[in-house]
């Protein structure tokens, strides 16, 4: 992987997203459905926040599986929405920007993802797992240790 290559060189482009007013249980079905940590929230194809796996756990703590508790649950995230629960203050990428700098950002901060926007819009996202990956799959790299 070369370091000085557009992040839109390994940006996640197909993404599920969230709109601000979506009640919590969408938030808990994507996460449920999906390999994901990180779900954009959109309004009018402008991103406006992120809601991370962790941030949504942290909201469950305290629930068991008993009966009575998955209907209460089931009642908070139907009555909470994910304006309530979302990151709105993001740093973002523009898809020209460098791979490097995205490593810059993830070594100073402690989240996972990164929006990607070309003029406010949302076109991508990059995570610490799309780096390990195309690390890992990059031939160039394997060979020298294989």
């Amino acid at each position: 992987m070369n370091l000085l290559s557009p992040v839109s060189t390994i940006m996640t482009k197909s993404l599920v997203t969230v709109h601000p007013d979506d009640e919590l249980v969408k938030v808990r079905d994507i996460f449920d459905s999906h390999r994901i940590h990180h779900i954009p929230v959109v309004k009018d194809k402008l991103l406006v926040g992120m809601v991370s796996k962790s941030d949504y756990l942290f909201f469950q703590r305290g629930f068991v599986n008993k009966s009575r508790d998955l209907k209460l649950e089931r009642f908070r995230l139907k009555n909470h929405n994910v304006k309530e629960l979302m990151t709105s203050k993001l740093a973002t990428m523009s898809p020209d920007q460098k791979i490097n700098v995205a490593l810059e950002i993830f070594k100073e901060n402690l989240f996972h993802a990164i929006p990607i926007v070309n003029e406010k819009e949302l076109v991508g996202i990059v995570t610490t797992w799309d780096i390990i990956n195309n690390i890992a799959t990059d031939k160039v790299v394997t060979q020298k240790y294989v």
